[in-house]
């Protein structure tokens, strides 16, 4: 029997000195498993505030890029009603049509240069030399008058 005793002592050693050996090695590895959480935790949160920090940003931006486009588009219909701007779309539109009457129309092109031209001429006599400051100074009749007999001189 006292062999007996010797074996089951010497066995409840061993397997006290595995089960303490196991539960140690069992207790590191729940404490590196701890660490490695909190460590993710931290960048997961880090993370999470860069972002929301980046997503505040953008709302901020966004905000002011909306009140830009609302002011240039305020901007833009005021310019669009001021005197004269009618008319120069207008004149776009014609610009346009008479390139395309060019392209188009074989013998539109050189008729067009000459009216062009012609209609030129008129226009630098309206606001240059003895024209204006006739009107200025004669009545709308009588300008009239001279203008017809200085065109047929």
């Amino acid at each position: 029997m006292n062999d007996f005793l010797v074996g089951l002592i010497v066995g409840l050693a061993v397997a006290v000195v595995l089960a303490i050996v196991l539960l140690s090695r069992n207790a590191s590895q729940k404490k590196e498993a701890r660490k490695e959480i909190e460590k993710y935790k931290k960048m997961l949160q880090d993370r999470m505030e860069l972002e929301s920090d980046g997503i505040v940003k953008l709302k901020d931006e966004i905000a002011d890029l909306r009140k830009q486009n609302e002011n240039l588009r305020i901007s833009l219909n005021t310019m669009a009603q001021k005197p004269g701007r009618k008319e120069i779309q207008r004149l776009d539109v014609y610009q346009t049509a008479a390139e395309r009457l060019i392209m188009n129309s074989p013998g539109f092109a050189p008729v067009w240069q000459a009216a062009l031209k012609e209609s030129e001429e008129e226009f630098k006599k309206t606001f240059l030399g003895l024209t204006p400051y006739l009107r200025k100074h004669i009545s709308t009749k009588a300008s009239d008058a001279v203008l017809i007999e200085d065109d047929n001189s």
